[in-house]
């Protein structure tokens, strides 16, 4: 039977303790919820947008630095900057495991600012370590930030956003790779191409 250990899948064969690589099973729905529960207890004014803006800067910084995502959620260039489109809906009729862990308000399909709260407690055994200090930075950084205010950051020239505005239009799906860019903490292109090659001929193995 799998051991999961800090986002680390571990199995026993024949009395010996195998690691198997992290991103073969993957926790993102695990992820997902408890990456909520943290921002809704360690940031101030978090609804719906401010939410989506603090899920899009984990997911595609941490990307940008190591080739996957944390929560694998699909992010498009809605008006209000990505939006992760699935998340969106969801909210308007939270399924069961989400419910346990998140207070959502009965107006969800307003796009008026509503408070969602934790009811669940936040659990760190689905994230790598790079995962956990990012999570820890991002809701540093903006934990007194409005809405308005990251949503203005996620508008800069040359963010994702933007160039998916401009080059593919309005709706449509934000590219992970548009996140790599000539800083030193970004990966490059061929990087993030071979880690995932190699992720999917890991998987090809246990298929």
């Amino acid at each position: 039977m799998p051991i999961l250990f800090y986002g680390l899948t571990v199995v026993k064969y024949n009395n010996t303790w195998i690691l198997l690589n992290f991103m073969l099973i993957n926790h993102n729905r695990e992820k997902l919820i408890n990456s909520i529960v943290y921002f809704l207890r360690n940031t101030k004014y978090c609804g719906k947008i401010k939410l989506f803006k603090l899920l899009y800067f984990l997911d595609f910084i941490h990307f940008r630095e190591t080739g996957k995502s944390v929560t694998g959620l699909h992010y498009f260039a809605w008006d209000k900057g990505p939006v992760p489109k699935d998340l969106f809906y969801e909210l308007r009729c939270p399924k069961k495991d989400l419910c346990q862990y998140v207070f959502v308000p009965k107006d969800k399909e307003s796009d008026d600012f509503f408070e969602m709260k934790p009811k669940g407690k936040f659990d760190n055994r689905y994230f790598s370590a790079s995962e956990l200090k990012l999570l820890e930075k991002i809701a540093y950084i903006f934990r007194d930030a409005r809405a308005p205010e990251i949503v203005e950051t996620t508008h800069l020239p040359n963010m994702p956003w933007d160039k998916t505005i401009k080059k593919k239009g309005k709706d449509e799906e934000i590219d992970y790779f548009l996140a790599l860019d000539d800083s030193e903490q970004s990966l490059s292109l061929d990087e993030v191409k071979e880690r995932i090659h190699d992720s999917e001929e890991i998987k090809n193995l246990f298929r």
